[in-house]
């Protein structure tokens, strides 16, 4: 397989600490990377918005979704819309939606865990999200965001039914040469489940790009993970970030392309 048919990219507006708006609008990234699948994030999922990305060969769209409100003392705040009652409701437009456009093939839950926890719901809560999402097109996927640093919480157990594919990620870029033994474990705890691999261009917690050194430690194993079907793909975060970090964005366009 070539890596540019197993890639996506996360597109969208973020208003991450440090990160200056983007030139790149949705969709500018996987033309970037040359790849044609992403990750819709942040913004509203409207017809508007899948027929710009109709061109795509396949998206996933946010269910758990950032929206931005005017504070009092002028500018703009975002907060996280994560309430079971949200969530649910963005599965089902999301299902509503893949009639319309067959490009749609599922919906991704960023920072599950995380955030079901905070809102105060658990799995029995949770099932009626996965079947809103099936209830108009049975074979969409339901992604879930997990992080590393999770995988020994207990509660995936209870939430592994409404999971079809792991999308996993290395919170902190220094952990990254540790890769190999978190995709075993990674494995172990979701037997069967297909994993999708996370690679950041900005290191969030240091605020800094991701040093090269760490970036190739993660993408120089991504082939052999293709080529072993240890993963099914992997995503690029992502578009917004393009531009502050473009040495790492322009290596890893030209890694994709040569591989």
């Amino acid at each position: 397989m070539r890596m540019k048919d197993a890639g996506w990219v996360w597109e969208g507006q973020g208003f991450d600490p440090g990160v200056e708006p983007s030139i790149f609008g949705v969709g500018e990234g996987a033309a970037f990377f040359g790849i044609r699948r992403a990750c819709f994030m942040f913004h509203l999922n409207t017809p508007f918005a899948m027929r710009k990305l109709a061109y795509l060969e396949e998206v996933v769209c946010d269910i758990s979704k950032w929206k931005y409100r005017w504070l009092e003392e002028g500018g703009v705040g975002h907060r996280v819309d994560a309430s079971a009652e949200s969530v649910r409701a963005e599965a089902r437009l999301v299902s509503q939606l893949s009639r319309d456009f067959p490009n749609i093939t599922g919906a991704i839950h960023d920072d599950m865990l995380g955030l079901v926890k905070n809102e105060g719901y658990g799995p029995e809560e949770y099932a009626p999200i996965y079947e809103a999402l099936r209830s108009e097109n049975p074979a969409l996927k339901l992604w879930t965001v997990v992080y590393t640093h999770e995988l020994e919480r207990p509660e995936w157990k209870a939430f592994a039914p409404y999971m079809d594919i792991v999308n996993l990620w290395i919170w902190e870029a220094k952990n990254l040469p540790h890769l190999d033994e978190y995709m075993e474990r990674c494995r172990a705890v979701f037997p069967g489940k297909p994993i999708n691999l996370g690679c950041y261009l900005r290191d969030y917690p240091t605020v800094a790009p991701v040093p090269m050194d760490l970036l190739k430690c993660q993408w120089e194993r991504i082939p052999r993970y293709l080529g072993e079907g240890l993963i099914q793909g992997y995503s690029i975060l992502g578009t917004v970030l393009i531009d502050g970090q473009q040495e790492q964005a322009e290596w890893v366009r030209d890694f994709i392309a040569a591989h």
